[in-house]
């Protein structure tokens, strides 16, 4: 089988301790790119990304503790890496703040948390990382979308309202940016689990993914990584300005 190379690619991985960032943390390690881990949380709360940090040392692996809806962190997380790396290739964002309520009944200030943590911390990471990516001659962008964007669920307002907005930041980014020869696309999952969470799975709940998806359960985190290693390498230097589902067949008659 073939797999998207990222050799000596440097790329930053935003959310690195949520379930998608932490296996893709694992799995570019793994294709060979240098990574620049950040999350909210100190590594040490989370005992894979402390053995990865052992594992692959800091002339592969730098982590760095940051709050993503906040530029003085954001722009100290791409001084850092330049510092540490001497150049930045490519971003995966993957930082969300979901408070879940009807419309009706949604706190203000929950629904302004919600939109900085998916969309302002959006805006912030794509508009540092263009930047140093235009001093290194280019590189790639991949957001992380979600159907919700696309997909109505109740309790979800905010929640779907910021990921359409990046949606649609992640096209108007595309066409500013590819002057600076950078891409820019994004990636909707649709419902996906760790194996620990799988395996936990009650049986209605598999049976419920089973009967709303094509492909008959949830997502697996690389099964989604993997599209995003594509189009972080430079296989995928075709692809800008698209959201890409990657929802099992999510709704589609059977």
């Amino acid at each position: 089988m073939m797999y998207s190379q990222l050799n000596n690619k440097v790329i930053v991985i935003t959310g690195a301790l949520g379930v998608l960032g932490s296996a893709a943390t694992r799995l570019f390690l793994e294709r060979g790119a240098r990574i620049a881990a950040c999350d909210i949380r100190t590594s040490d709360e989370d005992d894979g990304m402390s053995e990865l940090l052992t594992e692959y040392g800091d002339r592969c692996l730098l982590y760095i503790t940051g709050d993503m809806t906040r530029e003085a962190d954001v722009d100290l997380l791409f001084r850092r890496i330049e510092d540490h790396f001497g150049k930045l290739d490519g971003l995966y964002h993957n930082v969300f703040i979901n408070k879940s309520a009807t419309i009706a009944n949604q706190a203000v200030q929950d629904w302004e948390e919600s939109i900085r943590g998916t969309l302002t911390s959006t805006f912030l990471v794509n508009k540092h990382s263009a930047r140093s990516m235009r001093q290194n001659g280019g590189g790639s962008i991949v957001n992380t979308s979600s159907i919700l964007g696309s997909v109505p669920a109740v309790e979800n307002a905010a929640y779907g309202a910021g990921k359409a907005a990046v949606e649609q930041l992640t096209r108007v980014a595309a066409v500013e940016l590819a002057p600076w020869g950078i891409r820019v696309n994004a990636i909707a999952p649709g419902d996906f689990k760790s194996e620990q969470v799988l395996a936990q799975a009650t049986d209605a709940q598999t049976e419920t993914m089973r009967r709303l998806t094509l492909i008959g359960r949830s997502g697996r985190p690389n099964e989604i990584n993997e599209l995003a290693a594509f189009l972080l390498s430079d296989a995928g230097s075709y692809a800008t300005g698209s959201i890409f589902p990657v929802t099992g067949g999510f709704g589609l008659c059977r």
